[in-house]
Order: structure tokens, then sequence, then C-alpha cells
């Protein structure tokens, strides 16, 4: 996957870093040596840089090149979420779930795009308010979970758990299949065989959560929109 793709795909779920204007270098005053042409108003005839458009034949007038399905495909998400989670969400158990409360006065929003013909997935979080360490049998804290409303059920995508400074940190980024979690169940990792396409078929069957020391089944959670 191209960085450049990347960058556009966070652009998209609205994670943009900007450099401030007045550390941007101006080019609208560079002079080019005499003779390169790049002080004229125009390039001289024949060139073909005053046509309004390009010659037939040159491609250049397609809305994308040949052999290729769309012009950026890892700019297109299939489908993308939003997520609020909170401490009232959290369960705690499978059989019969109860609900724990969570981390009192935590809460995350989790921005997901995905591409299914990419088995791509990119995350903005936002975590607010939380306490303790992270902690997790998986290889994260962070988590999607493949689970109903109410109910439990095992992680399917482990993300980079959110860092900065003070009440605020974030974690942002873009992962591609095949996913492991670092938990195994009955041998296997839970992540294995899994592609985000189940979650554009079912988006009600998944949360996205995060756990901490001070609240291991979970400090805040949240389920994908139907």
């Amino acid at each position: 996957m191209k960085t450049s793709n990347t960058l556009y795909a966070l652009a998209a779920l609205g994670y943009v870093s900007a450099t401030p204007l007045g550390k941007r270098q101006d080019f609208s005053t560079v002079n080019y040596p005499a003779g390169t042409g790049a002080n004229l108003h125009e390039y001289p005839p024949g060139t073909g840089e005053n046509l309004h458009e390009y010659p037939p034949g040159t491609g250049e007038n397609l809305p994308f090149y040949p052999g290729t399905s769309t012009p950026n495909p890892v700019l297109i998400f299939t489908s993308t979420y939003h997520i609020l989670a909170t401490p009232d969400q959290v369960v705690n158990g499978t059989t019969n779930p109860v609900f724990t409360g969570g981390l009192p006065g935590a809460q995350a929003t989790y921005d997901f795009g995905i591409n299914v013909d990419f088995d791509l997935i990119c995350y903005n979080i936002t975590l607010l308010g939380f306490r303790g360490e992270y902690q997790s049998m998986a290889r994260t804290a962070t988590h999607v979970h493949e689970g109903a409303r109410g109910r439990n059920g095992p992680p399917r995508l482990v993300f980079p758990n959110p860092v900065g400074d003070g009440n605020v940190r974030f974690s942002v980024g873009c992962m591609q299949g095949p996913f492991t979690t670092g938990i195994l169940a009955n041998g296997v990792d839970t992540g294995t065989g899994f592609r985000v396409s189940q979650i554009q078929a079912n988006p009600s069957g998944f949360f996205a959560d995060l756990h901490s020391s001070l609240a291991v089944p979970g400090a805040v959670r949240g389920q994908f929109p139907g």
C-alpha cells in the first residue's frame, strides 16, 4: 500500500496534519534561469501546453488511465462508520453478560473507513479521560470484536493503543489483511480468516472497545451502526 494513498485515506476520515503557512516555502516568487521558459506567460507554440485539451489518443482526457478500475482505489471507502464508545455499554461475561459501568469519565470516538476490495480498514480513534494502564490478553487493548449489542464476542481486529499527553490520546492509521489479534481460540488466532467485508455485511454485529487495568472487561465500548 502506497504511503500517499494512506495519507489521503486518513484525510478522508478527518485526520489532517497541516504545515503552518509561515513554514511553507513560497514558490510564487521563484525565478527560473533565463531560457528555461518557466517565466513565460505561456509555452511556445507547438509544445501543446496551450491546448485546452490534449490530442486524441494520448489518454490525458480520460477520467483515469486504462487498466485501473478507479482513479485511486484506496481513496474510495466502500463503507464508513462513526462510533461513540462510552462506559455504560461495557458488558462482562458470555452466557449471561452483565453491564459493568466501564471506566467512569472515559469516552472514545472511532471513525473507520473500509475498502472491501483491498481488505483494508483505516481508523481515527480519539480517547478522552482514560486512566490506568492498557491491559488485554491481545496484542493491544484497542479492538473491534464480533458481538451484538449487550453481548460479548472474540476480537477480530486490534489497533495500536491511543497515545498522547494529558486527557486526550489518538491512534490513526490503516491496516490490511490478513489480520491477527494474539488471542487463540481452540488453538487458532481469532483474527485468522477475518475480512473487513464481514463488518460491512453486518455492521451491527460488531463493536469497538478499549481496556484498562482499572476496567479490564472494558473501559469504553461502542456498537457499529446498523
